[in-house]
């Protein structure tokens, strides 16, 4: 299994990647990802292509936020409410 990693700075996306059982308890989260820290690991978040190309996979949870909550922290029942299924994505450079 490969090594994952958390990109977010939002802390009720990481309880309901935990509550999903995506990711585990304990595994590292950074609110800014480098191409150290993400090379060749599963990274749950969002990521420009030029770093996600250095991930094994990057697995989104699409948000569908309405314009008035854009900018706002998100309460976990928001997060739930707004989330669509979890997609992976491999990145490859052309």
């Amino acid at each position: 299994m490969r090594e994952s990693i958390v990109v977010t700075r939002h802390p009720a996306l990481v309880q309901y990647l935990i509550e999903l059982g995506l990711v585990p308890e304990g595994t590292p989260i950074v609110a800014h990802a480098t191409v150290d820290f993400i090379m060749g690991k599963d990274v749950y978040g969002v990521l420009p292509l030029r770093l996600a190309v250095h991930a094994a996979r990057v697995i989104e949870v699409p948000l569908d936020i309405p314009a008035e909550l854009r900018g706002k922290e998100l309460s976990l029942e928001q997060v739930k409410k707004y989330a669509g299924e979890p997609q992976a994505y491999t990145v490859r450079r052309a």
